[in-house]
C-alpha cells in the first residue's frame, strides 16, 4: 500500500500514484475522501483506503467512489453500513483501526473482536485489520521497546479476532521504518511512506541499515528548481526585504528568485541558514523570504546570470547541494514538512 495522502507528500498525487501502480502495488491510501476522488476522476480504480476518518456528511461521497475507510467503533461502522445499504452495494470493504499505543484512531486490542463482530453483522465486509506504530522510526532503547510492544498487542488482538471464528483480513501495521527495518511486522501488506519518495524514516536510516548489514540507498525523487529572475548591483548600506531585517556591509550582487513561502518555501527558512544552490555552488538567503520572491546574496563579480538555473533542494546526484533532509534539520522539523507544504502553486514536472 502506498500513501499518496497530502498530494503525494507535495509530489503530486495523481502522478504518483500512477507510478506506484505501474510498480506493482496493490493498494493506495489518502487522508480525505476529496483526494481519494480526485483519484477516481482521474481513472484510477485500483482500491483506496481512507488513513482519517471523515465527517458524516462525507460518507456518501465515500461509498460511491469506492473510498475503503478505517473504522473503530459503532457508530462510524453504523453510519458506513446504512449508506452502503442505501447505494445498494453488499459486503462494502472497510478496514478495522486498532490503537495499539498510537493515540489516535483505534479500538483498543480488546475491543477488536466486538468490532469484527458488528462489522459482519452490519453487513459490510472486513477486508483488512491495521494499526500504526508511534516510534518505530527511533532506535532508542524505550522507542524500540514500544514498537515491540505495539507489536504484541496488534498480534494478540488478531488472535482474538480468530478465537471469535472471524476472519481479520489483510494484516498491515508497518510504516517506513518497519518496512526497512522489522520484517517480522510485515505480516500481509506494508505501508511505505516517506521513504517511496526517497527520504530516510528518521533514525532508521542508509548509515543505520548499512551498520546492520541491511544497506539501502534511497534517492529523492523530487528537485525543486526556479531560475534567477534580476540580478541587482548592491552598494554598502543598501538593505533587502521587508522589515529591512538584512544590510549590505559592502558591494555585492543580489539574486531574485521568483519563489516564496506561497509556494511553500517559507519565512523561517532566511533564519535558520538555508542556502540556494546556483551553478553549482550554494549561495545565502538574505532578508526576509516574501510570499512570491527571495533574495540571495551570489557576491561581487559572480558568475552568476540572470536566468540561471536555482535549486533550492534535491538530490545531490542530480546537482543539488541541499536535500529536503538538510532543510529539515536546519529548521527542526522532518522532510515531510519540506515536502508536503509545497502548494500547487509550484509546476511538477515529471521526468523517467
Amino acid at each position: 500500500c502506498i500513501p499518496v495522502k497530502a498530494d503525494a507528500y507535495g509530489h503530486g498525487s495523481v502522478e504518483c500514484a500512477k507510478a506506484a501502480l505501474d510498480a506493482g502495488t496493490d493498494f493506495l491510501a489518502v487522508a480525505t475522501v476529496d483526494e481519494g476522488v480526485e483519484l477516481r476522476e482521474h481513472g484510477i480504480k485500483a482500491p483506496v483506503l481512507l488513513f482519517s476518518l471523515c465527517a458524516p456528511e462525507e460518507i456518501e461521497n465515500a461509498v460511491s467512489n469506492e473510498i475503503i475507510p478505517f473504522v473503530f467503533d459503532g457508530e462510524y461502522i453504523s453510519l458506513f453500513a446504512k449508506e452502503a445499504e442505501r447505494q445498494g452495494k453488499k459486503n462494502y470493504p472497510v478496514h478495522l483501526a486498532v490503537d495499539t499505543g498510537m493515540g489516535r484512531i483505534g479500538c483498543l486490542p480488546e475491543e477488536a473482536p466486538l468490532m469484527a463482530k458488528k462489522i459482519a453483522d452490519s453487513g459490510l465486509f472486513l477486508q483488512g485489520t491495521m494499526t500504526h506504530f508511534a516510534t518505530s522510526d527511533s532506535k532508542t532503547p524505550s522507542s524500540v521497546e514500544y514498537t515491540k510492544l505495539q507489536f504484541s498487542r496488534f498480534t494478540k488482538a488478531l488472535e482474538l479476532i480468530t478465537q471469535a471464528g472471524l476472519n481479520p483480513g489483510i494484516r498491515h501495521c508497518a510504516n517506513s521504518a518497519a518496512t526497512l527495518d522489522l520484517p517480522e511486522t510485515h505480516l500481509d501488506m506494508v505501508r511505505p511512506g516517506i521513504i517511496v519518495y526517497g527520504y530516510d524514516a528518521d533514525e532508521v536510516n542508509s548509515e543505520y541499515l548499512s551498520k546492520k548489514g541491511t544497506p539501502i540507498s534511497l534517492k529523492p525523487v523530487m528537485t525543486l528548481e526556479t531560475e534567477v529572475s534580476a540580478l541587482r548591483p548592491f552598494s554598502k548600506g543598501m538593505s533587502v526585504g521587508y522589515g529591512r531585517t538584512w544590510t549590505a556591509e559592502e558591494e555585492t550582487d543580489i539574486a531574485v528568485l521568483p519563489i516564496g513561502y506561497g509556494d511553500g518555501f517559507v519565512r523561517r527558512f532566511s533564519k535558520a541558514g538555508v542556502k540556494v544552490s546556483i551553478n553549482g555552488k550554494n549561495y545565502p538567503i538574505r532578508g526576509r523570504i516574501c510570499m512570491d520572491q527571495c533574495m540571495v546574496d551570489v557576491g561581487k563579480n559572480s558568475s552568476v546570470k540572470r536566468w540561471d538555473k536555482a535549486i533550492l533542494f534535491g538530490c545531490r546526484e542530480d546537482g543539488a547541494l541541499q536535500t529536503a533532509d538538510d532543510i529539515a534539520r536546519l529548521t527542526d522539523t522532518i522532510s515531510y514538512e519540506i515536502t508536503t507544504v509545497l502548494t500547487r502553486r509550484v509546476p511538477r514536472l515529471y521526468v523517467d
